[in-house]
């Protein structure tokens, strides 16, 4: 049997493939990227290979065609127009495509669109119903898509952010990019620079210096009119070349004389001195330019127009087109005078618009722009002639006014003005202004009668007039004038201002019917903002008046608490505290039993009220509501705070009497009483009787810590374990004996006790905290460490407990291991301002930037994290932005102490005395109870007695200053 030999092992050059038929579906090219296209003389586009070819018909071959693999043989083409497909562009149809419709005989009439209509909505439904799922699947396999092919920024974002960290040392190591240009480019020759002759440099130098002599022994010299006059001198130093009179160029070879800067400079001041001086006025002798600002009037010269100059002259042809239309159309002459104006020209502006004043002699606008575009002086007669012309136009005559410089002239005007136009309010108020107070009411007495419906014009003459003359002024105005109420609001401060305060509420309240009898719309806000104008004039019982009279205007009944506590609020925020006292009046009154209204008047009095306005209100709710025990407290309490100790044990003894307030927080209120004033033994008497009759944990509590801090542990302990007899879920109880057990030394019981009170209450922290520490104190290591892990496995997602691991890896001196607690506690809380806080200052000083951007986009609003921030910046010395962020820190959160204290610590090294006293009394003020800094200090047993102000000195000398 004959073997055939392919030829591609005989011929290694000759390709396997050649002289076989191509596979279905190849398209030459595709392989390195050409695809198929289509022109009118194709008969259709290449084929994409990925596409498998259609399936043929089942059955026998066509004829013709081989059962051999290779391809079909070509059909005929047919000469019958309808068989094949014509693709021409011109026979494409939008609806039927290339081949053409079926039905392309018959008309498409209303029942194929509608047909056409329906079926598309069909599609339609079916495609919603379906579009949810789609869009889920798709959205899945773009987040598919880009997991498994992220982009490469994404990719080396880790890597960026770990560039912080690279020192300077490590940035200079690394080697430059190598230079891949050939030899001759990289090794290009270096460039020569050639000395110049000192001949040359003399000869620059001495370039265009003046002088005033000839040397005639310097060479050649060239008279004004004659030919060359050559001299050869000589001498040792021999000089030579060409001299013309008044300049010197030619080279001296001899010794060369220094440039002096400093007469160039003065020359050529002289200069411009020469020059200024030249341009002046030969009729005043005076300059026309200001030296000094020579340069800067020159801007005045250049066009203040925007515009393209094809533009301007477009419209000056419109606008004169316009002007030889209509002459007197003043807005044609104005436009045309403003054009030329902003184009620069000015004489050309003044031209229009006074021909446009002599066309049309009766439009104030032209006469008001041409003294605009005039000088003083060529305006006062361009006025004198407008008035003239428009003899009833105010503003010509108030321009006319302004020009005159002399207040006599400027009378003299208004006078004449007055004569023509004498109810004109303005002209009077404008006349008004320039007199004395005398002659001022003089005119005012004539322009009330003139002008008797202006309301300026009489309470103006009220307040020149006597007290007397005043009430009869304004009687007249309310007859001329009955429907305006400022008339009635200067009435009542009128009599106010004498004393006759019984009147001013009937003035308002006959106000109010008058007003209404005239058909007036009583508006509410309006009054009410009469009442605020009220008090800026210092005038509060018409304010009150106005307020008591329109409170309950057009309010529902259900609505006027409500309604009431806005307007209170409202008038606070505008200062106007009078208002808000009356309306707190008035709510009272109306609710009298309602605790809110108390409450809101309390807190208004105790932050914008005296001593004796707070007192006096919660006296009044004593009285009013004495059910109410807090109003007891918070009365006794400001009198102790105010060194009133007695006044303060006579409110609680009243309280505990006629009452029967002897809760737990009366008992124990005037139980701290009389421990602030060293009297032990009545409050001890105090806590036995709050055991007796108000028996509740917290009084048990408060019993034990008091013991505590006077060094009575053995009866703290009793105390404690009675209370936990008692109340056995109380786990401040817990808190208390286990410290107590700590200061008696005795490790085991306060183990245990922090042991019992976690398994009554395994959700407090702070027992796992204590625990902790107390193992740590032992020397117990590895027990702490195992205490922490088992309390992050029962409290989950704690982020006290993850910065307290963190923390003690730090103090046991694990450093890497605190590093690996704290990431973990970012990924688990990843909210948390306290860990990101401690993250930050975890950080080298290259990385607390970036680690501090990280914690402001994950909480940008947690007062931890701004603290941070702000001791950043401290450690920048970027003074100004470390005060702002310690404002915005203690402005969010004023309970945390720690705050304050950084903020103070700030302050006394970069601050102000006045500053100082500011942190600390907004700090006294909010009386901050957290921070981990301030309740280690606030709730030592030697610090129980002191003041908030004490506690913040000593936990600002526990601040750090950050480096």
């Amino acid at each position: 049997m004959a073997t055939t030999i392919p030829g591609s092992l005989v011929n290694k050059t000759k390709k396997f493939f050649m002289g076989m038929p191509a596979p279905t579906g190849y398209v030459p090219g595709v392989g390195r990227g050409a695809t198929g296209f289509t022109t009118r003389s194709d008969i259709g586009p290449a084929r994409d290979p990925t596409e498998l070819p259609e399936a043929g018909p089942v059955g026998p071959s066509p004829q013709g065609a081989s059962s051999s693999g290779g391809p079909p043989p070509k059909r005929a083409r047919d000469n019958d127009d309808g068989d094949g497909e014509d693709l021409n562009e011109a026979n494409y149809d939008e609806f039927s495509g290339y081949s053409g419709s079926l039905f392309a005989k018959d008309p498409y009439d209303q029942e194929d669109e509608d047909a056409d209509r329906i079926y598309n909505e069909v599609d339609d439904r079916l495609d919603e119903r379906h579009k949810d799922r789609r869009e889920k699947k798709y959205k899945e396999l773009v987040e598919k898509f880009h997991k498994e092919r992220p982009k490469i920024q994404q990719g080396f974002s880790d890597l960026k952010r770990q560039l912080a960290e690279v020192t300077e040392d490590e940035w200079q190591a690394i080697p430059e990019v190598g230079d891949m240009r050939n030899k001759a480019k990289r090794n290009a020759r270096a460039e020569k620079f050639t000395p110049v002759p000192d001949s040359i440099i003399a000869m620059n130098m001495n370039y265009g210096q003046m002088t005033n002599s000839i040397d005639v022994n310097s060479g050649l010299t060239t008279p004004f009119s004659s030919g060359f006059m050559s001299t050869l001198g000589g001498g040792s130093a021999m000089k030579s070349g060409i001299m013309t009179p008044g300049w010197k160029t030619g080279v001296q070879t001899g010794t060369s004389t220094d440039l002096d800067l400093v007469k160039i400079g003065q020359a050529r001041n002289k200069i411009m001195d020469m020059q200024l001086t030249q341009v002046s006025d030969s009729v005043t002798g005076q300059t026309v330019v200001d030296p000094k600002g020579y340069l800067t009037d020159l801007q005045s010269i250049i066009p203040q127009m925007g515009g393209d100059l094809q533009d301007i002259k477009k419209a000056r042809m419109l606008l004169k087109s316009v002007r030889e239309t209509n002459p007197r159309h003043p807005p044609a002459w104005v436009a045309s005078a403003v054009l030329e104006e902003q184009a620069g020209k000015l004489q050309t502006a003044r031209n229009l618009i006074m021909e446009g004043c002599d066309k049309v002699k009766n439009s104030e606008e032209l006469w008001i722009h041409a003294i605009r575009l005039h000088p003083a002086d060529v305006g006062k007669t361009i006025v004198a002639n407008a008035v003239r012309s428009c003899p009833q136009s105010v503003r010509l005559w108030c321009k006319a006014s302004d020009l005159e410089q002399d207040v006599k002239d400027k009378k003299k005007v208004l006078r004449k003005a007055l004569e023509q136009i004498p109810s004109s309010v303005k002209l009077w108020k404008a006349a008004v202004e320039l007199e004395d107070p005398e002659e001022a009411r003089i005119l005012l007495t004539r322009a009330v009668e003139c002008c008797s419906s202006s309301t300026e014009m009489w309470l103006a003459l009220a307040r020149l007039e006597t007290y007397e003359n005043a009430r009869k002024v304004l009687n007249k105005a309310r007859v001329h004038i009955p429907t305006d109420r400022h008339i009635w609001f200067a009435a009542a401060r009128l009599e106010e201002t004498r004393g006759q305060k019984d009147m001013v509420e009937k003035i308002v309240s006959k106000a109010l019917n008058s007003l209404k009898a005239n058909q007036v719309e009583i508006n509410r806000d309006q009054w009410l903002k009469d009442a605020i104008d009220a008090e800026m004039a210092k005038c509060p019982i018409t304010c009150q008046s106005i307020i008591q009279n329109v409170i309950s205007l057009g309010v529902e009944d259900e609505d006027k608490r409500t309604t009431w506590l806005l307007d209170a609020e409202n008038f606070e925020k505008e200062k106007a505290f009078i208002c808000v006292r009356a309306v707190y009046a008035a709510a009272i009154k109306e609710f009298s039993r309602k605790k809110s209204v108390w409450d809101a008047a309390i807190n208004f009095e105790r932050e914008h009220g005296s001593l004796d306005d707070h007192e006096a209100i919660l006296l009044k709710a004593c009285e009013t509501v004495p059910e109410v025990e807090n109003y007891w407290l918070m009365l006794a309490k400001l009198r102790f705070v105010n060194k009133r100790i007695k006044e303060a044990r006579d409110t609680l003894r009243l309280a505990f009497e006629t009452q029967g307030h002897q809760s737990e927080k009366t008992l124990l209120a005037a139980a701290k009483i009389e421990i602030e004033t060293d009297e032990f033994e009545r409050a001890r008497e105090l806590f036995n009787k709050a055991r007796e009759h108000a028996p509740s944990a917290r009084v048990w509590m408060k019993n034990a810590h008091f013991e505590w801090c006077l060094g009575n542990l053995e009866e703290a302990k009793r105390l404690c374990e009675e209370c936990i007899e008692k109340y056995d879920d109380f786990y401040k109880i817990y808190l208390v004996l286990g410290q107590v057990l700590e200061e008696m030394r005795d490790v085991d019981g306060a183990r245990m006790a922090y042991t019992r009170g976690i398994r009554k209450c395994h959700g407090v922290i702070p027992l796992w905290i204590l625990l902790v520490r107390l193992e740590e104190s032992a020397g117990q290591i590895v027990k702490a460490r195992v205490d922490l892990e088992k309390a992050r496995l029962r409290n989950p997602k704690n982020e006290d407990l993850w910065l307290e691991s963190v923390r003690f890896e730090q103090r046991v001196g694990c450093p890497e291991m605190a590093k690996e607690r704290m990431s973990r506690a970012l990924q688990e809380c990843e909210g948390s301002g306290k860990l990101w806080a401690e993250a930050i200052w975890m950080e080298g000083p290259h990385g607390r930037r970036a680690k501090s951007i990280d914690a402001l986009k994950k909480c940008e609003h947690n007062p931890h994290v701004l603290i941070a921030a702000a001791r950043l910046f401290w450690s920048e010395r970027k003074i100004k932005k470390a005060r702002d962020w310690f404002q915005k820190a203690v402005n969010l959160d004023t309970d945390n102490g720690d705050g304050f204290a950084n903020f103070l610590a700030f302050e006394q090294i970069h601050g102000k005395e006045e500053d100082r006293k500011a942190v600390i009394k907004k700090c006294v003020q909010s009386e901050p109870r957290y921070g981990d800094l301030w309740q280690s200090i606030a709730k030592n047993p030697t610090n129980w007695r002191k003041t908030t102000e004490e506690i913040l000195a000593l936990t600002t000398n526990k601040i750090k200053i950050p480096t």
